[in-house]
Protein backbone atom coordinates (compact mmCIF):
# COMPACT_ATOMS: atom_id res chain seq x y z
CA UNK A 1 0.00 0.00 0.00
CA UNK A 2 1.71 3.48 -1.19
CA UNK A 3 0.35 6.08 0.37
CA UNK A 4 1.29 9.39 -1.89
CA UNK A 5 -0.52 13.05 -2.12
CA UNK A 6 -0.13 14.80 -5.73
CA UNK A 7 3.06 16.02 -4.92
CA UNK A 8 5.08 12.62 -4.29
CA UNK A 9 2.86 11.27 -7.68
CA UNK A 10 6.07 11.87 -10.30
CA UNK A 11 8.45 10.03 -7.10
CA UNK A 12 6.34 7.42 -6.96
CA UNK A 13 5.60 6.47 -10.42
CA UNK A 14 9.38 6.41 -11.43
CA UNK A 15 9.77 3.84 -8.37
CA UNK A 16 7.22 1.78 -9.71
CA UNK A 17 7.24 -0.99 -12.19
CA UNK A 18 6.73 0.46 -15.58
CA UNK A 19 3.37 -1.41 -15.98
CA UNK A 20 2.10 -0.22 -12.62
CA UNK A 21 3.53 3.14 -13.44
CA UNK A 22 1.49 3.12 -17.20
CA UNK A 23 -1.63 1.82 -15.23
CA UNK A 24 -1.41 4.59 -13.08
CA UNK A 25 -1.05 7.72 -15.65
CA UNK A 26 -4.04 5.94 -17.66
CA UNK A 27 -6.35 5.90 -15.27
CA UNK A 28 -5.49 10.11 -14.53
CA UNK A 29 -4.79 9.05 -10.41
CA UNK A 30 -3.89 12.22 -9.21
CA UNK A 31 -3.41 11.78 -5.63
CA UNK A 32 -6.94 13.05 -4.57
CA UNK A 33 -7.96 12.78 -0.65
CA UNK A 34 -9.36 8.80 -0.77
CA UNK A 35 -8.27 8.00 -3.74
CA UNK A 36 -7.80 4.64 -4.39
CA UNK A 37 -6.04 2.69 -7.20
CA UNK A 38 -5.57 -0.92 -7.47
CA UNK A 39 -2.19 -2.37 -8.75
CA UNK A 40 -2.01 -4.93 -11.61
CA UNK A 41 -0.03 -7.53 -11.53
CA UNK A 42 1.17 -11.10 -12.87
CA UNK A 43 -0.91 -12.66 -10.03
CA UNK A 44 -3.88 -10.45 -9.88
CA UNK A 45 -3.24 -7.13 -7.81
CA UNK A 46 0.55 -6.34 -7.14
CA UNK A 47 -0.40 -3.01 -5.01
CA UNK A 48 -2.63 -0.29 -4.09
CA UNK A 49 -2.08 3.45 -4.16
CA UNK A 50 -4.14 6.05 -1.92
CA UNK A 51 -4.54 9.74 -2.53
CA UNK A 52 -3.89 11.40 0.52
CA UNK A 53 -4.72 14.73 -1.00
CA UNK A 54 -3.14 17.98 -0.36
CA UNK A 55 -4.13 18.80 3.35
CA UNK A 56 -3.23 17.40 6.81
CA UNK A 57 -2.80 13.53 6.86
CA UNK A 58 -5.33 12.23 9.59
CA UNK A 59 -6.24 8.87 10.78
CA UNK A 60 -9.60 9.32 8.27
CA UNK A 61 -7.12 9.74 5.35
CA UNK A 62 -7.01 5.69 6.06
CA UNK A 63 -10.19 5.24 7.31
CA UNK A 64 -12.06 3.79 3.85
CA UNK A 65 -9.23 1.02 3.44
CA UNK A 66 -10.81 -1.80 5.20
CA UNK A 67 -13.61 -1.63 3.53
CA UNK A 68 -12.91 -0.83 -0.16
CA UNK A 69 -9.90 -3.01 -0.77
CA UNK A 70 -10.99 -6.16 -1.44
CA UNK A 71 -12.36 -8.15 1.46
CA UNK A 72 -10.24 -10.44 3.58
CA UNK A 73 -7.07 -9.61 1.79
CA UNK A 74 -3.84 -8.76 3.55
CA UNK A 75 -1.48 -5.66 2.98
CA UNK A 76 1.52 -3.90 4.24
CA UNK A 77 2.55 -0.24 4.22
CA UNK A 78 5.42 0.50 1.23
CA UNK A 79 8.29 1.62 2.30
CA UNK A 80 8.57 5.22 3.12
CA UNK A 81 5.60 5.54 4.97
CA UNK A 82 6.73 5.44 8.56
CA UNK A 83 5.44 8.87 9.49
CA UNK A 84 1.80 7.71 8.28
CA UNK A 85 2.17 4.20 10.16
CA UNK A 86 0.16 5.31 13.37
CA UNK A 87 -2.44 7.26 11.68
CA UNK A 88 -2.90 4.30 9.08
CA UNK A 89 -3.13 1.65 12.01
CA UNK A 90 -5.85 3.92 13.31
CA UNK A 91 -7.67 4.64 10.14
CA UNK A 92 -7.81 1.37 9.26
CA UNK A 93 -8.75 -0.44 12.39
CA UNK A 94 -11.93 1.82 13.32
CA UNK A 95 -12.70 1.84 9.29
CA UNK A 96 -12.75 -1.92 9.87
CA UNK A 97 -15.15 -1.81 12.83
CA UNK A 98 -18.74 -2.64 12.54
CA UNK A 99 -21.09 -3.74 15.37
CA UNK A 100 -21.47 -7.05 14.04
CA UNK A 101 -23.47 -8.55 17.71
CA UNK A 102 -26.64 -9.64 15.86
CA UNK A 103 -26.31 -9.23 11.91
CA UNK A 104 -23.54 -10.89 9.99
CA UNK A 105 -21.38 -8.16 8.22
CA UNK A 106 -21.84 -8.00 4.94
CA UNK A 107 -17.48 -8.66 3.75
CA UNK A 108 -14.37 -9.37 5.79
CA UNK A 109 -12.56 -6.29 6.41
CA UNK A 110 -9.01 -6.27 4.60
CA UNK A 111 -6.52 -6.61 7.17
CA UNK A 112 -3.56 -4.23 7.55
CA UNK A 113 0.16 -5.71 9.09
CA UNK A 114 0.33 -3.28 11.48
CA UNK A 115 4.70 -2.03 11.19
CA UNK A 116 6.62 -2.03 14.58
CA UNK A 117 5.89 0.54 16.98
CA UNK A 118 2.35 0.17 16.70
CA UNK A 119 1.27 -0.70 20.22
CA UNK A 120 -0.52 3.02 20.94
CA UNK A 121 -2.28 3.21 17.65
CA UNK A 122 -3.79 -0.53 18.49
CA UNK A 123 -4.69 -0.16 21.89
CA UNK A 124 -6.35 3.48 20.99
CA UNK A 125 -8.52 1.78 18.37
CA UNK A 126 -9.30 -1.39 20.62
CA UNK A 127 -10.44 1.21 23.10
CA UNK A 128 -12.63 2.95 20.96
CA UNK A 129 -14.18 0.01 19.63
CA UNK A 130 -14.88 -1.50 22.90
CA UNK A 131 -16.54 2.23 23.32
CA UNK A 132 -18.17 1.69 20.35
CA UNK A 133 -19.48 -1.60 21.24
CA UNK A 134 -21.62 -0.57 23.98
CA UNK A 135 -22.96 2.49 22.76
CA UNK A 136 -24.58 -0.16 20.41
CA UNK A 137 -26.07 -2.46 22.78
CA UNK A 138 -29.35 -2.34 22.91
CA UNK A 139 -30.82 -1.29 26.10
CA UNK A 140 -32.44 -4.86 26.74
CA UNK A 141 -28.64 -5.78 26.60
CA UNK A 142 -27.18 -3.37 28.58
CA UNK A 143 -28.90 -2.14 31.57
CA UNK A 144 -27.30 -0.85 34.89
CA UNK A 145 -26.11 -4.44 36.25
CA UNK A 146 -24.52 -5.14 32.82
CA UNK A 147 -22.41 -2.16 32.65
CA UNK A 148 -21.50 -2.33 36.18
CA UNK A 149 -20.13 -5.23 35.07
CA UNK A 150 -18.33 -3.87 32.39
CA UNK A 151 -16.64 -1.78 34.80
CA UNK A 152 -15.93 -5.08 36.87
CA UNK A 153 -14.51 -7.18 33.67
CA UNK A 154 -12.27 -4.02 32.65
CA UNK A 155 -10.80 -4.02 36.58
CA UNK A 156 -10.10 -7.71 36.78
CA UNK A 157 -8.15 -7.04 33.27
CA UNK A 158 -5.94 -5.01 34.31
CA UNK A 159 -5.33 -5.83 37.73
CA UNK A 160 -7.75 -2.96 39.37
CA UNK A 161 -9.80 -3.47 42.67
CA UNK A 162 -13.44 -3.14 41.86
CA UNK A 163 -16.44 -2.19 44.23
CA UNK A 164 -20.30 -2.16 43.15
CA UNK A 165 -22.58 0.00 45.58
CA UNK A 166 -26.14 -0.85 45.37
CA UNK A 167 -29.16 -0.86 47.66
CA UNK A 168 -29.22 1.12 51.01
CA UNK A 169 -25.50 1.91 49.93
CA UNK A 170 -26.97 3.85 47.44
CA UNK A 171 -29.15 5.17 49.02
CA UNK A 172 -26.76 6.58 51.71
CA UNK A 173 -23.53 7.07 50.06
CA UNK A 174 -25.62 8.82 46.18
CA UNK A 175 -29.41 9.75 46.97
CA UNK A 176 -29.18 11.79 44.06
CA UNK A 177 -28.68 8.60 42.14
CA UNK A 178 -30.95 6.47 43.76
CA UNK A 179 -33.69 8.88 42.97
CA UNK A 180 -33.04 8.67 39.65
CA UNK A 181 -33.10 5.06 39.01
CA UNK A 182 -36.42 5.03 41.76
CA UNK A 183 -38.70 4.83 38.72
CA UNK A 184 -37.67 0.85 37.64
CA UNK A 185 -39.56 -0.25 41.01
CA UNK A 186 -38.17 -1.96 44.18
CA UNK A 187 -36.35 -5.19 43.58
CA UNK A 188 -35.79 -4.77 39.96
CA UNK A 189 -32.83 -6.22 38.01
CA UNK A 190 -32.56 -2.87 36.56
CA UNK A 191 -32.04 -1.11 39.84
CA UNK A 192 -29.44 1.70 40.29
CA UNK A 193 -25.87 0.96 41.30
CA UNK A 194 -22.31 2.88 41.47
CA UNK A 195 -19.35 1.04 39.75
CA UNK A 196 -15.95 2.44 41.50
CA UNK A 197 -12.80 1.32 39.68
CA UNK A 198 -9.43 1.90 41.52
CA UNK A 199 -6.25 1.68 40.35
CA UNK A 200 -2.39 2.64 40.37
CA UNK A 201 0.16 3.36 42.06
CA UNK A 202 0.43 4.45 45.74
CA UNK A 203 1.83 8.49 45.82
CA UNK A 204 1.03 9.15 42.11
CA UNK A 205 -1.07 12.04 41.20
CA UNK A 206 -4.45 11.00 41.53
CA UNK A 207 -6.97 11.74 38.11
CA UNK A 208 -10.86 10.92 38.83
CA UNK A 209 -13.18 9.84 36.23
CA UNK A 210 -16.64 10.09 36.24
CA UNK A 211 -19.40 8.69 33.68
CA UNK A 212 -23.21 9.19 32.75
CA UNK A 213 -24.34 6.01 32.56
CA UNK A 214 -28.12 5.99 32.36
CA UNK A 215 -28.54 3.17 30.24
CA UNK A 216 -31.41 4.17 29.14
CA UNK A 217 -33.56 7.46 28.87
CA UNK A 218 -37.02 7.80 29.00
CA UNK A 219 -37.22 11.11 30.32
CA UNK A 220 -39.26 10.08 33.38
CA UNK A 221 -42.32 11.75 33.86
CA UNK A 222 -41.36 14.30 31.73
CA UNK A 223 -41.61 11.34 28.80
CA UNK A 224 -39.65 12.64 25.72
CA UNK A 225 -42.01 11.93 22.72
CA UNK A 226 -41.43 8.72 20.62
CA UNK A 227 -38.60 10.42 18.12
CA UNK A 228 -36.45 11.58 21.39
CA UNK A 229 -36.44 8.09 22.89
CA UNK A 230 -34.88 6.64 19.26
CA UNK A 231 -31.55 6.79 20.61
CA UNK A 232 -31.27 7.44 24.16
CA UNK A 233 -29.54 3.42 24.54
CA UNK A 234 -26.62 6.17 23.69
CA UNK A 235 -27.25 7.97 27.12
CA UNK A 236 -24.61 6.12 28.87
CA UNK A 237 -21.90 7.48 26.17
CA UNK A 238 -20.16 9.32 28.71
CA UNK A 239 -19.44 6.60 31.00
CA UNK A 240 -18.22 4.26 28.03
CA UNK A 241 -15.61 7.08 27.35
CA UNK A 242 -14.57 7.56 30.58
CA UNK A 243 -14.37 3.26 30.40
CA UNK A 244 -12.64 3.75 27.31
CA UNK A 245 -10.02 6.23 28.63
CA UNK A 246 -9.28 4.09 32.22
CA UNK A 247 -8.66 1.18 29.66
CA UNK A 248 -6.04 3.28 27.63
CA UNK A 249 -4.57 4.71 31.03
CA UNK A 250 -4.01 1.19 31.90
CA UNK A 251 -2.54 -0.17 29.14
CA UNK A 252 -0.40 2.82 28.22
CA UNK A 253 0.55 2.77 31.85
CA UNK A 254 0.39 6.19 32.52
CA UNK A 255 1.96 7.83 36.14
CA UNK A 256 -1.46 8.26 37.57
CA UNK A 257 -3.72 6.59 39.75
CA UNK A 258 -7.06 6.66 38.69
CA UNK A 259 -10.34 6.63 40.38
CA UNK A 260 -13.13 5.81 37.87
CA UNK A 261 -17.06 6.33 38.77
CA UNK A 262 -19.69 5.12 36.49
CA UNK A 263 -23.56 5.72 37.84
CA UNK A 264 -25.02 3.03 36.29
CA UNK A 265 -29.01 4.06 35.94
CA UNK A 266 -32.05 4.06 34.23
CA UNK A 267 -34.33 6.67 33.63
CA UNK A 268 -38.23 4.87 34.08
CA UNK A 269 -41.72 6.03 34.18
CA UNK A 270 -43.65 4.17 37.13
CA UNK A 271 -45.02 5.26 39.74
CA UNK A 272 -42.28 4.77 42.01
CA UNK A 273 -40.54 7.56 39.63
CA UNK A 274 -39.67 10.91 40.77
CA UNK A 275 -41.45 13.96 40.11
CA UNK A 276 -41.76 17.77 38.50
CA UNK A 277 -41.27 20.14 41.88
CA UNK A 278 -39.79 16.91 43.87
CA UNK A 279 -36.95 18.26 45.87
CA UNK A 280 -34.12 15.75 46.58
CA UNK A 281 -30.88 15.14 48.41
CA UNK A 282 -27.24 14.79 47.13
CA UNK A 283 -23.86 13.29 48.45
CA UNK A 284 -22.60 16.72 48.86
CA UNK A 285 -25.79 18.00 51.02
CA UNK A 286 -27.04 20.32 48.30
CA UNK A 287 -30.88 20.19 48.34
CA UNK A 288 -32.12 19.85 44.59
CA UNK A 289 -35.84 20.54 42.94
CA UNK A 290 -36.94 18.92 40.42
CA UNK A 291 -37.62 21.30 37.71
CA UNK A 292 -38.01 18.44 35.17
CA UNK A 293 -37.06 15.08 35.07
CA UNK A 294 -35.51 14.46 32.08
CA UNK A 295 -32.51 16.83 33.20
CA UNK A 296 -31.89 13.36 34.64
CA UNK A 297 -27.99 13.44 33.66
CA UNK A 298 -26.72 16.01 36.22
CA UNK A 299 -27.96 14.42 39.35
CA UNK A 300 -26.16 11.46 38.44
CA UNK A 301 -23.39 13.39 37.79
CA UNK A 302 -23.37 15.40 40.90
CA UNK A 303 -23.32 12.43 43.30
CA UNK A 304 -20.24 11.19 41.29
CA UNK A 305 -18.62 14.62 41.33
CA UNK A 306 -18.32 14.90 45.48
CA UNK A 307 -17.07 11.36 45.92
CA UNK A 308 -14.74 11.94 43.64
CA UNK A 309 -13.67 15.27 45.45
CA UNK A 310 -14.02 14.01 48.56
CA UNK A 311 -10.22 12.44 47.70
CA UNK A 312 -8.98 15.70 46.76
CA UNK A 313 -7.73 14.70 43.21
CA UNK A 314 -5.14 16.42 41.21
CA UNK A 315 -7.70 16.57 38.50
CA UNK A 316 -11.65 15.49 37.79
CA UNK A 317 -13.02 14.92 34.08
CA UNK A 318 -16.51 13.70 34.18
CA UNK A 319 -18.30 12.78 30.84
CA UNK A 320 -21.79 12.89 29.66
CA UNK A 321 -23.99 12.99 27.05
CA UNK A 322 -25.98 15.42 28.22
CA UNK A 323 -28.07 18.38 26.70
CA UNK A 324 -28.97 18.51 23.07
CA UNK A 325 -28.49 22.66 24.12
CA UNK A 326 -25.05 21.57 23.28
CA UNK A 327 -25.70 19.89 20.00
CA UNK A 328 -27.69 22.84 18.87
CA UNK A 329 -24.60 25.33 19.99
CA UNK A 330 -21.82 22.71 17.66
CA UNK A 331 -23.22 20.05 16.20
CA UNK A 332 -22.87 16.21 16.86
CA UNK A 333 -18.58 16.30 16.07
CA UNK A 334 -17.73 18.97 18.53
CA UNK A 335 -17.88 18.26 22.55
CA UNK A 336 -18.43 21.18 24.68
CA UNK A 337 -15.60 21.43 26.90
CA UNK A 338 -16.67 23.31 29.98
CA UNK A 339 -14.06 24.27 32.82
CA UNK A 340 -12.60 26.96 35.08
CA UNK A 341 -8.78 26.04 34.33
CA UNK A 342 -7.72 28.63 31.35
CA UNK A 343 -4.15 26.07 31.45
CA UNK A 344 -6.38 22.93 31.70
CA UNK A 345 -8.68 24.08 28.46
CA UNK A 346 -5.73 24.76 26.38
CA UNK A 347 -3.87 21.37 27.52
CA UNK A 348 -7.25 19.58 26.48
CA UNK A 349 -8.15 21.54 23.40
CA UNK A 350 -3.87 21.59 22.10
CA UNK A 351 -4.23 17.83 22.46
CA UNK A 352 -8.04 17.83 20.67
CA UNK A 353 -6.13 19.19 18.13
CA UNK A 354 -3.03 17.13 17.74
CA UNK A 355 -5.13 13.91 17.87
CA UNK A 356 -7.54 15.08 15.04
CA UNK A 357 -10.46 14.27 18.20
CA UNK A 358 -11.73 18.20 18.54
CA UNK A 359 -12.84 19.92 21.25
CA UNK A 360 -14.73 22.98 21.68
CA UNK A 361 -14.41 25.44 25.04
CA UNK A 362 -17.65 26.65 25.85
CA UNK A 363 -18.17 29.64 29.26
CA UNK A 364 -18.75 28.56 32.48
CA UNK A 365 -21.05 32.41 32.25
CA UNK A 366 -21.41 33.54 35.72
CA UNK A 367 -23.85 35.53 35.00
CA UNK A 368 -26.39 32.50 34.32
CA UNK A 369 -25.69 30.97 37.56
CA UNK A 370 -28.46 32.85 39.22
CA UNK A 371 -30.91 31.18 36.40
CA UNK A 372 -30.89 27.55 39.00
CA UNK A 373 -32.02 29.25 42.09
CA UNK A 374 -35.39 27.66 43.64
CA UNK A 375 -37.45 28.94 46.23
CA UNK A 376 -37.76 25.77 48.28
CA UNK A 377 -34.36 24.38 48.06
CA UNK A 378 -30.60 25.14 47.22
CA UNK A 379 -30.87 24.86 43.43
CA UNK A 380 -32.83 23.97 40.74
CA UNK A 381 -31.97 21.31 38.16
CA UNK A 382 -32.94 23.19 35.28
CA UNK A 383 -33.51 26.61 34.39
CA UNK A 384 -37.17 28.38 33.67
CA UNK A 385 -35.70 29.95 30.74
CA UNK A 386 -35.25 27.96 27.64
CA UNK A 387 -31.76 29.24 26.55
CA UNK A 388 -27.92 28.54 27.07
CA UNK A 389 -29.24 24.86 28.02
CA UNK A 390 -25.19 23.49 27.62
CA UNK A 391 -23.99 26.33 30.44
CA UNK A 392 -26.51 26.04 32.49
CA UNK A 393 -26.03 22.45 33.63
CA UNK A 394 -22.70 22.74 33.31
CA UNK A 395 -23.08 25.82 35.80
CA UNK A 396 -25.07 23.11 37.79
CA UNK A 397 -22.30 20.75 37.91
CA UNK A 398 -19.85 22.97 38.92
CA UNK A 399 -21.67 23.47 42.60
CA UNK A 400 -20.30 19.88 43.18
CA UNK A 401 -16.75 20.69 42.71
CA UNK A 402 -15.13 22.73 45.87
CA UNK A 403 -13.11 25.35 44.75
CA UNK A 404 -9.73 24.86 43.98
CA UNK A 405 -10.65 20.97 42.46
CA UNK A 406 -8.75 20.95 38.64
CA UNK A 407 -12.21 20.16 36.91
CA UNK A 408 -13.21 19.27 33.06
CA UNK A 409 -16.74 18.87 31.91
CA UNK A 410 -16.93 17.20 28.24
CA UNK A 411 -20.98 17.56 27.02
CA UNK A 412 -20.67 14.96 24.21
CA UNK A 413 -23.36 13.33 21.37
CA UNK A 414 -21.10 10.67 21.23
CA UNK A 415 -22.67 9.16 18.12
CA UNK A 416 -21.84 9.20 14.48
CA UNK A 417 -25.41 10.29 12.28
CA UNK A 418 -24.11 8.80 8.81
CA UNK A 419 -21.16 6.94 8.27
CA UNK A 420 -17.87 8.52 6.95
CA UNK A 421 -14.36 7.61 6.23
CA UNK A 422 -13.45 5.64 9.86
CA UNK A 423 -16.28 6.70 11.43
CA UNK A 424 -19.66 4.23 10.44
CA UNK A 425 -22.73 5.19 11.66
CA UNK A 426 -23.83 4.41 15.34
CA UNK A 427 -22.04 4.59 18.80
CA UNK A 428 -18.28 7.02 18.81
CA UNK A 429 -15.75 7.24 21.42
CA UNK A 430 -15.53 11.35 21.35
CA UNK A 431 -13.05 12.75 23.14
CA UNK A 432 -10.98 9.84 23.94
CA UNK A 433 -7.95 10.75 22.14
CA UNK A 434 -7.86 14.49 23.04
CA UNK A 435 -8.57 13.15 26.70
CA UNK A 436 -5.64 10.73 26.59
CA UNK A 437 -3.18 12.74 25.21
CA UNK A 438 -4.10 15.30 27.21
CA UNK A 439 -3.36 13.24 30.51
CA UNK A 440 -0.14 12.22 29.13
CA UNK A 441 0.61 16.00 28.61
CA UNK A 442 -0.21 16.93 31.75
CA UNK A 443 1.79 14.12 33.94
CA UNK A 444 4.58 13.97 32.49
CA UNK A 445 4.86 11.30 29.25
CA UNK A 446 4.58 14.08 27.22
CA UNK A 447 2.89 11.50 24.77
CA UNK A 448 -0.81 10.42 23.86
CA UNK A 449 -2.20 7.31 22.34
CA UNK A 450 -1.38 8.44 19.22
CA UNK A 451 -0.69 11.15 16.42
Amino acid sequence: MHCIGPGGLDALLGHLPAGASGFLRATGFAGRAQELALLPGEGGIAGAVLGLGEGAVTPWSFGALAQALPAGSTWRLAEGSAEQAEAAVLGWCLGAYRFNRFKAPKRAPARLVPPPGSEAAIATAEATCRVRDLINMPANLLGPAELAAEVQALAEAHGAACRIIEGEALADGFPAIATVGQGVGPGSPRAPRVAMLEWGEPGAPLVALCGKGVCFDTGGLDLKPPSGMLRMKKDMGGAATVLGLAELVMRLRLPVRLLVLVGAVENAVSGHAFRPMDVIRTRAGISVEIGNTDAEGRLVLCDLLACAAEREPALIIDCATLTGAARVALGPDLPALFTPDDALAETLLAAGRAEHDPVWRMPLHDVYDSWLDSAVADINNVSSRPMAGAIVAALFLRRFVPEGVRWAHLDLYAWNDASRPGRPEGGEAQALRALAEGLATLFGTGRGPVR
